[in-house]
């Protein structure tokens, strides 16, 4: 499960890495405790990259309400083909989700210690994931909302967590992103097969403090580190 990340990253950078071009009136301020139901910044697919943001929790079109989304920020990869919540979004409407770094509690004699996975130089990188867009109303405006896919934790991760969200390469980001790509085959191995380990190596994973456990807590204190239970003993 993916349920808390950040993004602290510029937006000029972030268009520099992932080539896009943004909008001039936009800044992303620093986010250090994203959550479920808030927007996420990334890109989706309109004759090329277009900069995006989504709310966290997919509402299917044929959703009645869209609570329905709470239940939806993260969605398996092994079954995506499959549910009807996710795979006609899987066909036509997948999109990349910026981060540059996220969350997993491990449990440690019956405590759960917050772990921040970021990369070595702090570079943003891009989860894999699904959009929707909901409108119950004419008048009121469509919300686009997404989720995150995760898939069965590599050998670098699983100490901590047995999932983990997939993370696209840049090399495979365009056919990821474009609902006129024939092979979905192709693009499921993405996400079954997680980062391999050598790519994984550049992740540095740090035990960081319980402030982040709240989701109000929004600050750079979030990523603090702290020193791990089985340290301390």
């Amino acid at each position: 499960m993916c349920g808390r990340f950040t993004l602290r990253t510029p937006l000029h950078q972030l268009a520099d890495e992932f080539l896009f071009h943004p909008s001039e009136d936009l800044s992303l301020p620093p986010r250090f405790n994203i959550a479920p139901s808030q927007l996420i910044a990334g890109l989706k697919w309109d004759s090329g990259r277009k900069f995006s943001q989504f709310q966290w929790g997919l509402i299917p079109r044929w959703a009645k309400e869209p609570s329905i989304g709470y239940k939806m920020i993260n969605c398996r990869s092994e079954t995506i083909r499959e549910k009807p919540s996710f795979r006609d979004a899987y066909k036509k409407r997948r999109c990349a989700l910026f981060s540059d770094g996220y969350y997993e509690w491990q449990k440690i004699d019956g405590v759960k210690q917050p772990i921040f996975f970021h990369r070595e130089d702090n570079k943003p990188f891009a989860f894999a994931g699904l959009w929707e867009r909901w409108q119950q109303d004419p008048e009121q405006p469509a919300i686009e909302s997404t989720t995150i896919i995760t898939t069965a934790s590599n050998h670098i991760t699983e100490t901590i967590h047995h999932r983990m969200p997939v993370i696209l390469s840049s090399d495979d980001l365009d056919d990821w992103l474009d609902p006129g790509y024939p092979d979905l085959d192709h693009l499921h191995s993405l996400l079954t097969d997680p980062i391999d380990d050598n790519q994984m190596m550049t992740f540095n994973s740090t035990a960081v403090s319980t402030y982040v456990n709240n989701v109000r807590n929004t600050g750079a204190e979030c990523i603090e580190p702290v020193a791990r239970q089985q340290d301390l003993f």
